[in-house]
């Protein structure tokens, strides 16, 4: 009778680990979704996508009006609404502090997106979000010193898909952004999730 009893025990403990280890996620089935999760919302969204090559050929803007975003090298999908002062000398350049306006919202499954965070409705200027931008060589990152992206995710460091739009707009430039998790935060990465961004304005503070 012992023995049947810890027969039957360790069937049950098979069944419980068999069934744990099938609810297990791989990484490659997170990248999965997160590819399904990105492609459904520009199906959803009537987002037309076009390659790098046309997006130079066009003299690196987006055609707003057919609701254009270009895939980067990167996996971040941008498309420029806005790209700021017609100064040259307003490009965002090493050590510039950058004031942010944005809405960020994460990207389900089913080409849902759900509002994170915003600070659009925010209207005095120390309560934006701020950053400084680095770039040395081709290597480029942005340190968080204040806002919502700070405070929620508790980490200074500037989303990589945030620095992308960088190469082409300037001072005053709204953009939105699809970004894949390789180029979120860390959050995003350790989720596997994209996120959509709505970026109002880049700001230069000088």
């Amino acid at each position: 009778m012992r023995k049947l009893v810890i027969c039957f025990a360790g069937m049950i403990l098979a069944c419980i680990a068999f069934n744990a280890c099938s609810d297990n996620v791989t990484y490659a089935e997170m990248l999965e979704d997160e590819k399904k999760a990105i492609n459904n919302f520009i199906k959803d969204h009537d987002i037309k996508v076009i390659s790098q090559k046309e997006f130079q050929d066009a003299g690196c803007v987006t055609d707003v009006s057919r609701n254009e975003y270009v895939q980067t090298t990167s996996g971040v999908y941008m498309q420029i609404i806005d790209k700021g002062s017609q100064n040259l000398g307003d490009t965002i350049r090493n050590n510039d502090m950058v004031l942010v306006r944005f809405a960020e919202y994460r990207l389900e499954k089913d080409s849902a997106e759900t509002l994170v965070m915003s600070n659009f409705d925010v209207g005095q200027i120390s309560q934006v979000d701020i950053f400084r931008y680095q770039k040395t060589g081709t290597s480029t990152s942005g340190i968080f010193s204040s806002g919502m992206m700070y405070y929620v995710y508790q980490s200074q460091t500037v989303p990589q898909g945030w620095l992308v739009p960088f190469n082409y707009v300037r001072d005053g430039a709204r953009v939105k952004l699809i970004v894949p998790s390789k180029m979120g935060h860390e959050t995003a990465m350790s989720g596997v999730k994209a996120y959509y961004y709505d970026i109002h304005k880049f700001q230069l503070y000088r």
